[in-house]
């Protein structure tokens, strides 16, 4: 008999315990540890910020669903995480025992890296619904008294899609207001080039991008570090190919939205050989830690090195589809530890986005994710706003019904109809 531990429930901690369930012999059991026994959809978060979704409408209680898959639900945050005693402590002061743990947790927002970003000073995010929601209330506060918008990431960030996404809604929803032409916007961020998205582009992300930007009068500063975030100014520097800054320059704003630096969890951090310096786990190439053989990790929480040397860090995302392989292969390499076999199955790390622009969107495919790729390809046009909120809906009910059927390859190959996908599932 073997006790798995789930560590978070979020987009990989969620369907990591519902395809685990599929994996366990009937005398195995599973918990989830979770801080917030509510799931919500992160991918919506934008719409949330300019009040086209309400909280209700994207999320979902996991206690009932896991409970109906006979999966324990202990919604309380972890203190610490004790590898060598295959323990978790609790914040209530319990603790939880484990014969193998999968760490799922997502990252912690590392908005106190710079002075004055974030929810608590000065700018606003969409990384959490509860962000999104405060959004919100100071985007009806630029609806009142318009005025400039900077919409980005900072360096260091590591997830840029939603960036472009919500420049993009921000930009589609001032356009129904008819205040667009009393609101400049600025795009601002630490890839080397529009389209960069920590990938070094996907198909023609870069021309695509580029070019809604200037047809929706959006400029835009790359390779460009925030020094410091002050009420309604934000301070940058642009740093040349050569890793030389061309000076600072002060940006007014009267709205911001700037995705943040990712790190690890407290409970995981500076565990010698469990996590990096950031916090991230260190995996093999079987979502295993090459130090305690009874821990797995996926999604967010991995420790991916960066792709290549920019000229301001950028980090590597973990998107959808390629968190659902990490989990996938997760379960079966558990599985097959349970039964005596070695771990085999090898995430396919490939990746499939649709990001929305409010009336149209770009969609890429890169097999694999880091290049050089067998599959890199973008297109762009109205269908993938349509995708988009098929996916939601579609995501979110199989949530509900607690299915382990893999959420993103399924919606692409029904909704999105592209036969390069068909390679992409094959991997």
């Amino acid at each position: 008999m073997a006790h798995i531990v789930v560590l978070g429930a979020g987009l990989g901690g969620s369907i990591m315990a519902y395809e685990l369930k599929d994996q366990l012999r009937p005398e195995d059991t599973i918990t989830v540890v979770t801080k917030d026994p509510t799931y919500h959809f992160v991918p919506s978060n934008p719409w949330i910020a300019v009040g086209w979704r309400k909280r209700e409408d994207v999320t979902v209680d996991l206690a009932p669903t896991m409970a109906k898959k006979g999966i324990g639900f202990k919604p309380v945050a972890a203190e610490r995480v004790y590898p060598d005693e295959n323990r978790i402590a609790l914040v209530d002061g319990t603790s939880v025992s484990y014969d193998y743990l999968v760490i799922a947790t997502g990252p912690e927002l590392a908005f106190d890296e710079i002075e004055g970003l974030g929810p608590e000073g000065f700018t606003q995010s969409v990384c959490h619904v509860d962000h999104a929601l405060a959004a919100k209330t100071m985007f009806e506060k630029l609806l009142e008294n318009p005025g400039p918008v900077i919409i980005g990431a900072v360096q260091g960030a590591s997830c840029f899609g939603p960036a472009y996404e919500f420049l993009f809604i921000l930009e589609t929803a001032l356009r129904r207001a008819r205040i667009r032409d009393k609101v400049p916007m600025m795009f601002v961020s630490p890839e080397p080039y529009v389209g960069h998205l920590g990938l070094d582009g996907v198909g023609d992300t870069k021309g695509l991008l580029e070019s809604e930007m200037r047809a929706k009068h959006i400029k835009w500063m790359t390779n460009t570090k925030v020094k410091k975030v002050e009420d309604g100014k934000m301070t940058v520097e642009e740093i040349g190919e050569d890793g030389v800054g061309k000076g600072e320059k002060v940006l007014p704003f009267a709205y911001s939205m700037m995705l943040p630096a990712f790190r690890g969890i407290k409970p995981l951090m500076g565990i010698e050989g469990l996590s990096n310096p950031r916090g991230f786990t260190i995996v093999d190439k079987h979502q295993r830690n090459p130090k305690y053989r009874n821990v797995f990790a996926v999604g967010v929480c991995v420790a991916i090195p960066p792709m290549a040397a920019t000229p301001v860090p950028c980090g590597v995302p973990k998107t959808g589809f390629m968190i659902e392989s990490m989990v996938t292969a997760t379960a079966h390499n558990i599985g097959a530890l349970l039964r005596g076999k070695e771990p085999d199955e090898v995430g396919t790390w490939n990746a499939i986005c649709l990001a929305d622009f409010g009336d149209s969107g770009i969609a890429f495919v890169a097999q694999p994710q880091i290049p050089p790729r067998n599959v890199n390809w973008s297109s762009s046009g109205k269908w993938v706003h349509l995708a988009k909120i098929g996916f939601e809906k579609y995501f979110l009910r199989k949530l509900r019904k607690g299915t382990s059927e893999p959420f993103y390859e399924s919606l692409a190959l029904k909704v999105m109809g592209i036969d390069k996908l068909k390679e992409v599932k094959k991997g």
